[in-house]
């Protein structure tokens, strides 16, 4: 298997078609479609289904992960080859030349919306200014994060799981912290008598999309039997927006009630979430980096407690 292959590979799987990877990659769609079948048949099976989008095959899955390991360790070799102390060298010139495409790492992390909508982005922010690594990010339940992992479609992700994915480290980032809210005007048309098994059942929820479970969870366990109307709103700054606006109730994170404007439904209700960073053990010092910026952004998470936020619904 050739490194020109392998990227072929991943690019028609992450762009869908092979014309937008042919673009990506400066070839025609002719150029990467050779490709992939010489790499089908350098292993004996057929790696992606040819359809619009493409879809890797089972075998293309199990390959995926490996080669994306591969392209990111050679292209950190390039841009290090690349680098001043190497400038002179004639070998370096030689790989640059093979390798022209390669301008910065390319580094696909997943996370869920809540962090990127809080505490990640001075993460994201430092990564990207550093100019060495194209940054990507990608979105998902927590609950869910770590299986890009393990499909090769993210080399890191924030995530609630913490099991290590096989071949990945993982570390803990720190606690969300998850409290039952609504307006004030909406407490006083939906809970005058306060939140009743019998009037959660009739006060509309937010729902971020069906993955989300904090709300049927709670409900789950002080108003079994309740099955209340539900709006999904799946962008997590306009969720909160709308537990303002009076749409529903909702779990929302302290990080986007920091001044407590929200009224609590109930101080015991409140669901902390732990997050984890699992990445790919490789020794890449682009991962080293993007690394130590997310763990450095997770500390607003241990800084803020757990005190409770907000005034009680009453």
């Amino acid at each position: 298997m050739e490194l020109d292959q392998l990227r072929a590979l991943a690019a028609v799987v992450d762009f869908e078609t092979f014309e937008a990877a042919a673009g990506e990659l400066r070839l025609t769609p002719s150029a990467v479609s050779q490709r992939i079948k010489a790499l089908e048949r350098s292993v004996g099976s057929v790696l992606v289904r040819r359809l619009k989008p493409v879809r890797p095959t089972p075998a293309g899955e199990r390959l995926l992960r490996s080669a994306r390991q591969l392209l990111l360790l050679a292209d950190e070799a390039v841009l290090a080859l690349r680098s001043p102390e190497a400038a002179n060298d004639d070998g370096a010139a030689h790989l640059s030349a093979a390798h022209r495409g390669v301008e910065r790492l390319r580094v696909p992390i997943v996370a869920n919306a809540d962090s990127i909508a809080t505490w990640l982005p001075p993460a994201l922010r430092e990564i990207a200014l550093g100019g060495r690594i194209a940054l990507e990010l990608l979105r998902d339940d927590e609950h869910a994060t770590a299986d890009l992992l393990r499909s090769g479609d993210a080399v890191a992700a924030v995530t609630a799981d913490p099991a290590p994915v096989q071949g990945c480290s993982v570390r803990p980032l720190g606690t969300m912290v998850y409290r039952a809210k609504a307006s004030r005007e909406f407490v006083e048309r939906w809970f005058p008598d306060g939140p009743t098994p019998e009037s959660l059942a009739a006060a509309p929820v937010m729902q971020y999309d069906r993955k989300d479970s904090h709300q049927m969870a709670l409900l789950a366990r002080v108003a079994p039997h309740a099955a209340p109307p539900q709006h999904f709103i799946p962008d997590s700054v306009q969720y909160v927006e709308s537990v303002h606006a009076g749409l529903g109730w909702g779990m929302v994170p302290d990080q986007q009630d920091p001044d407590g404007s929200l009224v609590l439904l109930d101080p015991d209700w409140v669901e902390p979430l732990r997050l984890y960073w699992q990445v790919w053990t490789l020794d890449s010092p682009g991962l080293a980096e993007v690394t130590a910026a997310v763990v450095r952004a997770a500390r607003v998470l241990a800084a803020r407690g757990s005190q409770p936020m907000g005034s009680r619904a009453e």
